[in-house]
């Protein structure tokens, strides 16, 4: 298996939109797979809404949402 982090998450992209969408209804704008200092693997999910646009943090192995923040 490549070291690759996509390899290692448990959720697709597109789940991790479907999540972070339920929490904030908007156009998603970018998503991203990064993995913090302490090894978790975060989709990070930018969504623009009519209030700003908004960062959705979730945890890549069980979609649980972290953090949702306006940038």
């Amino acid at each position: 298996m490549p070291n690759n982090p996509w390899y290692n998450s448990q959720i697709t992209p597109r789940a991790a939109v479907e999540i972070a969408l339920q929490r904030v209804p908007g156009q998603v704008i970018e998503v991203e797979l990064d993995t913090k200092s302490d090894g978790r693997l975060i989709y990070e999910v930018e969504i623009r809404t009519n209030s700003g646009v908004y960062e959705v943090k979730i945890n890549a192995i069980t979609g649980e949402i972290i953090k949702v923040e306006l940038d």
